[in-house]
C-alpha cells in the first residue's frame, strides 16, 4: 500500500456515511473536528470498528487551524441557545431516526499555538488524568500542563493530548547547491554570502527571530530581546538575504528556482520533496521549533467520558502511531523510531542529534510579544 492510496479523503468517507451509521438507540455519539487530510481514513475506520457496539462516530473537517479554533468559540456561544432548543431537536430526532443517543461528546484537534487562548476563554476543559501521556517525550508532557491562564506549569492541569507533530526545516534546491559545493546544515548557513537575495522565509516573527536566536545559541522563547547582543544586526543581515516573506506561498519560488532555500514547516515541505527530486531538506543541527496538534475537550461537553479516552489512546498505540507517521506528513509523538526506507521521515525521529536542542514556541507575556513585533517591524523597514 502506498501513501497516496492510504490517504483517501476523509470527506468522501464521511459523505458516504462510512464513519457514522444511522443506528438506533446507540448509547453515545462522538463528534470529532479535525483538519482536512490530517488523519488516514483507514485508521479512523479502524477505530470505528473497535467501538461500534458502544458509540457512533462523526467526523467534521476544517480547512485551517484557525477554523478549528473558531468552531470552539461558536460552540461556546451557541450553548445557551442549543439548550433552549433541546426538547424540539430530541423530538425531531426520535421522529426521523428513532431513539436519540443518550450522550453526545466532542473532541477537537487544536494546534498548541491556540491552547493558551482556548484556556483563557474557557473554551476547553482539563482532563482529570491521561495515563498514556507519561510514555511520550518530555516536550509533549510539558506542552499540555498549564495553569488556568494558559501558561506552562509543571504543576498545572492537563489540557490536551498530543497526537501529531512537526518541525521547522530548511528546504533547498540540490541543483543550485551542487554548484556551490556545500549544502545547508544549520541556521548559520542562511547568512552565507552565496545566498544573498536567495531565501524564502516565513512571515512569522516568532519563527524568524527564533531561528536567529538559535544561531546565537539562545532559546526560541527569549523574553528580553533588548538584552541580546547582536540580535538586531543579525536580523538586518538576514533580511538582506531574503527575497520574500510568506507563510502560505514560500515554497513556490523554491520550486521554480527563484529562491535557493526556504524555511518552513515540515507538513508543507514533505509533500514537495516527495514529488520534486531537486528539493532537499535538513533539520538544523542546533535545534529547531516544534509544534504539535492536540486533542481537546470542549467546555460544552458535560464531562470527560470513556469514549474520549478511547479515541486518545487509540492514536498512541504503537501500530497506529507507525502508520500515522508513515502515511501522513506529520509524526506521532508516541513513535520513538521508524524502520523505513523513507530517509526524510527518519530525519524527523526523536533519536536524531537535533532533538534535545529543539523546543516548542511557548506562550510569552504581552510585553515580550510586543518586543518581538517591534523588532520584526524594524527588521523589515
Amino acid at each position: 500500500m502506498d501513501r497516496r492510496s492510504f490517504l483517501v479523503s476523509l470527506g468522501a468517507v464521511t459523505l458516504s456515511q462510512g464513519l457514522m451509521g444511522c443506528r438506533r438507540g446507540v448509547p453515545a455519539s462522538l463528534h470529532v473536528d479535525l483538519l482536512v487530510r490530517s488523519l488516514p481514513s483507514q485508521l479512523v475506520s479502524q477505530f470505528k470498528s473497535k467501538v461500534e457496539a458502544e458509540s457512533e462516530l462523526k467526523i467534521s473537517l476544517a480547512s485551517s487551524a484557525t477554523k478549528l479554533f473558531t468552531t470552539l468559540q461558536e460552540q461556546s456561544v451557541s450553548k445557551g441557545e442549543s439548550s433552549r432548543n433541546t426538547n424540539f431537536l430530541e423530538q425531531l430526532y426520535r421522529l426521523v431516526m428513532g431513539p436519540a443517543p443518550k450522550d453526545i461528546y466532542r473532541l477537537t484537534s487544536l494546534g498548541d499555538y491556540w491552547l493558551q487562548a482556548a484556556i483563557q476563554q474557557k473554551l476547553i476543559r482539563p482532563w482529570p488524568e491521561m495515563p498514556g501521556l507519561n510514555a511520550l517525550a518530555p516536550q509533549w508532557q510539558k506542552l499540555v500542563k498549564r495553569d488556568r491562564n494558559g501558561n506552562l506549569s509543571a504543576t498545572g492541569e492537563l489540557w490536551g493530548a498530543p497526537y501529531r507533530w512537526g518541525a521547522t526545516m530548511i528546504a533547498y534546491r540540490k541543483d543550485k547547491f551542487k554548484a556551490l559545493g556545500w549544502t545547508p546544515t544549520d541556521w548559520s548557513d542562511l547568512w552565507r554570502p552565496e545566498l544573498k537575495n536567495k531565501l524564502s522565509l516565513l512571515d512569522q516573527p516568532r519563527e524568524v527571530i527564533g531561528l536567529t536566536l538559535k544561531k546565537l545559541n539562545r532559546s526560541y522563547n527569549e523574553t528580553n530581546l533588548d538584552q541580546i547582543a547582536n540580535l538586531r544586526s543579525e536580523l538586518k543581515a538576514l533580511d538582506q538575504q531574503t527575497k520574500l516573506y510568506s507563510s502560505t506561498d514560500y515554497l513556490q519560488p523554491l520550486v521554480f528556482g527563484d529562491t535557493w532555500a526556504a524555511v518552513g514547516w515540515s507538513t508543507d515541505i514533505l509533500p514537495i520533496i516527495a514529488e520534486d527530486a531537486d528539493i532537499g531538506v535538513v533539520v538544523p543541527r542546533s535545534g529547531t521549533a516544534l509544534w504539535s496538534d492536540v486533542w481537546v475537550c470542549p467546555q460544552t461537553d458535560p464531562a470527560i467520558a470513556k469514549i474520549h479516552q478511547h479515541w486518545i489512546e487509540f492514536w498512541w498505540q504503537p501500530d497506529i502511531a507507525k502508520d500515522l507517521t508513515q502515511f501522513t506528513d506529520a509524526v506521532s509523538p508516541a513513535l520513538k523510531d521508524l524502520a523505513s526506507n523513507n530517509p526524510t521521515k527518519q530525519l524527523l525521529m526523536p533519536n536524531q542529534p537535533w532533538w534535545n536542542k529543539s523546543e516548542g514556541l511557548e506562550p510569552i507575556s504581552t510585553d515580550a510579544l510586543k518586543q518581538y513585533q517591534t523588532l520584526w517591524q524594524q527588521m523589515r523597514t
